[in-house]
């Protein structure tokens, strides 16, 4: 093993007694307490997307207890303590004030990672990583330490059953009937929809986001798709998982020589064939910044590169929740997300020489594995594909100056003519509002409706809180009625959430972005072909500049916040509040940015180009 980044001192006498006594506590040789450490670490919280990770964490604790020593052919490491994040459910929180504490918790999850990681001195780390947010912000924290580290999914949770129908069945469908009269239903479907446990398991932001992880090089492929109650995660994963990270001890490879320019833009081209959640276009920017890219757009992918490969490269190749049928353990019975990274090597839209956590390349990997060919019902391939364009787009326009808006294409139910949508803006200061009306005054919303949701932004909100149970509402009351319902938010959406939605409106609506100007009856145009969204008051500019003035005057009176922002009764929501930056830079508590990372990378060229073999 090459020489460590810490190295603890034998003149200091605190750490020298209590790594003795830890050591003789945790049954390992008090001869290692002066070597390299190495421990497993993992998320927890308070629902079921949580409830295997003790489990699967304390085995590969013992397993790793079995494989150090000071023999030769043993790890020569001094074990640690497991230790685990704190995070929320998405699901639980959803159309509360508590869903505000949603991607907070990703930058909760990355202190406190990083204060293990850091002060523990880690020179080798395994993580098991739930639900939505806490993986991400457990690899930005691994990324900003730059030691070996690697990542196992607990895995999905399995689909439950309807006992009326046969139908599969999981926590979306308790969300799309929440507007039903009818309890009994309610109740029967709560209560069948999430059996055991593990994390959403169809293609919503948990289910991207590990994909992404897999594809970026930190986490083994085959690990993702199996589901956290199956047995291979116990019996067979965590041994792997100790081979591959002696391996990059060994030899050095560190979380950025793998998360690199090429292996993130890898990620969001898999993330669109999926079908992926919105909340990608989140969290890439985040990993990018722990990765040491400052600039998103700039580094790693801009807009116009993103919307030309979802328009024009990239399909949809996943029949899955929440826009198809199946699940993340039907993914896995065809083979797993190895079965589609391996179609897209061989079609030419992912660069193989990547480095991975297995000290393979993508390719070395894939051909290891040695994956099926996609089935044709679960998973399509890039030569006939299940929806012919990728799965998101951004939008820029006159009310998304940043070109940070997002619309989730793969979830579109209908509403779009000749790839245009024109709607009037029916308009909410906050989302509890909407929820209200939906609840109390349904038939107020009409056919071609553009709903509004604003102050709901990393600032306004704060927080930027996800709107699943306001999407599902709107969905059933489309399906309902048979009307398009669209929704825009400077918030953002549940990766489960399907319907012409748009989220990451920005400049958001509390710092005086163009969502906050738009009035009820305004004309609002989503227009797919120049990818823009736009309200036609707003394009003159004597309105413009009267209502900004006007808005400019309650914030004035308001000692310099607008009155619909959120409440802000924590330090926490303060800190966000103070110190968020906008969606398009990742949403997340950095007050400087010139500080995001001590030595920013320089910028990586690639002379690696998708290019789809398949076009017609």
């Amino acid at each position: 093993m090459k020489n460590s980044k810490i190295v603890l001192i034998d003149r200091n006498p605190g750490r020298n007694s209590q790594t003795y006594g830890i050591a003789r506590e945790l049954n390992t040789d008090v001869e290692l307490i002066h070597e390299p450490s190495i421990g497993v670490i993992g998320n927890k919280g308070d629902s079921q997307c949580y409830v295997g990770v003790r489990e699967k964490v304390e085995v590969i604790h013992d397993k790793l207890r079995e494989r150090i020593g000071c023999d030769s052919d043993k790890l020569k490491m001094r074990l640690v303590q497991p230790e685990f994040s704190i995070a929320t459910s998405d699901g639980i929180r959803n159309g509360t004030k508590e869903m505000r504490y949603s991607l907070i918790g990703r930058e909760v999850t990355n202190e406190s990672v990083c204060e293990h990681l850091s002060a523990t001195g880690l020179e080798g780390t395994i993580a098991v990583v739930a639900c939505d947010k806490p993986p991400v912000g457990t690899l930005a924290a691994i990324l900003e330490h730059n030691r070996p580290a690697i990542i196992m999914s607990d895995g999905s949770i399995r689909p439950g059953v309807d006992s009326v129908t046969g139908d599969a069945i999981d926590i979306i469908s308790s969300y799309q009937i929440a507007g039903s009269n009818d309890e009994k239903l309610k109740k029967r479907i709560a209560l069948e929809s999430c059996p055991g446990y593990g994390s959403c398991g169809g293609i919503f932001t948990y289910n991207t986001m590990q994909t992404f992880i897999a594809v970026v090089g930190m986490q083994p492929l085959h690990m993702v798709s199996p589901a956290s109650q199956d047995e291979r995660r116990k019996n067979d994963f965590p041994n792997e998982l100790i081979d591959y990270l002696a391996k990059l001890i060994e030899k050095n490879i560190t979380p950025r020589d793998i998360v690199t320019r090429d292996s993130i833009r890898n990620g969001i081209i898999v993330a669109m064939a999926i079908g992926g959640s919105t909340n990608v276009m989140l969290h890439a920017p985040e990993l990018a910044r722990a990765a040491g890219y400052d600039d998103f757009y700039g580094d790693i992918m801009s807009h116009e590169e993103f919307n030309h490969l979802s328009q024009n490269v990239i399909p949809v190749v996943v029949n899955a929740r929440p826009f198809g049928k199946y699940s993340m353990v039907d993914i896995d019975s065809m083979g797993g997300i190895q079965v589609i990274v391996k179609d897209m090597i061989d079609s030419g839209l992912l660069n193989g020489d990547t480095l991975t956590c297995t000290s393979e390349t993508l390719t070395e990997q894939v051909t290891r594995l040695k994956p099926n060919s996609p089935d044709g019902d679960v998973i399509y391939s890039i030569k006939e594909p299940y929806k012919k364009t990728g799965g998101l787009r951004l939008l820029g326009g006159n009310l998304s100056p940043e070109n940070s808006s997002i619309l989730k294409l793969a979830g579109v139910e209908g509403g779009l003519e000749d790839n245009v949508f024109h709607g009037k803006a029916k308009t909410f200061d906050g989302e509890q509002k909407l929820l209200d009306a939906l609840e109390n005054n349904p038939d107020s919303f009409k056919d071609r409706d553009m709903v509004v949701v604003r102050y709901e932004g990393p600032v306004g909100g704060p927080g930027m809180p996800e709107m699943l149970d306001s999407t599902s509402r709107i969905t059933t009351l489309c399906r309902d009625k048979g009307i398009v319902i669209a929704l825009m938010t400077d918030g953002r959406f549940s990766g489960g959430s399907v319907g012409l939605v748009i989220g990451h409106v920005g400049p958001e609506a509390a710092l005086g972005g163009p969502i906050a100007l738009i009035e009820d009856g305004d004309q609002i145009i989503v227009n797919l072909n120049n990818n823009s969204l736009s309200c036609l008051e707003l394009e003159d500019h004597l309105i413009y500049a009267k209502r900004k003035d006007s808005w400019d005057r309650i914030v004035q009176k308001n000692n310099g916040t607008h009155p619909s922002l959120g409440e802000i009764d924590t330090r926490l929501l303060n800190n966000m509040r103070c110190n968020a930056v906008s969606a398009v830079h990742g949403a997340g508590m950095h007050p400087n940015r010139d500080l995001w990372v001590s030595s920013p990378r320089s910028i990586e060229t690639s002379n690696f180009k998708p290019q789809n073999k398949y076009k017609s």
